[in-house]
């Protein structure tokens, strides 16, 4: 599920409203405006940058070919040594989420492998 943002919102009620006031969709507008302008001066939170570079190691580190679990994942990569398996767990979602990770499960085991471009 996608998140709701403010100017998502404002999008739907505006496009739902069909007589709406001229000065209401003024005022619409201008809030929209306000918060893609808020949005796009935004920098990444250092956890989001650190989080960045873990998901680079962990794209490094898998093939197309073998399944690695995360367990495999967190012994083997030096940049996931003392995380979580829930840490390295949520990253792989984002991952998965992104395309560039796939999840397959066998016999209860989850296994995961780079996505095969061509």
């Amino acid at each position: 599920m996608e998140k709701m943002t403010n100017v998502k919102a404002l999008k739907a009620i505006k496009a739902g409203w069909a007589d709406m006031p001229a000065d209401v969709a003024e005022k619409v507008d201008a809030m929209i405006a306000s918060f893609e302008k808020k949005n796009a001066n935004r920098k990444p939170s250092a956890k989001q940058e650190e989080n960045e570079v873990l998901k680079s190691a962990i794209v490094g580190a898998l093939t197309a070919d073998a399944g690695v679990t995360i367990s495999t994942l967190i012994k083997t990569v030096p940049a996931l040594n003392g995380l979580s398996n829930q840490k390295v767990t949520a990253l792989m979602r984002q991952l998965i989420d992104a395309g560039v990770v796939v999840k397959t499960v066998d016999k209860k085991t989850a296994l995961f492998t780079l996505v095969v471009t061509e």
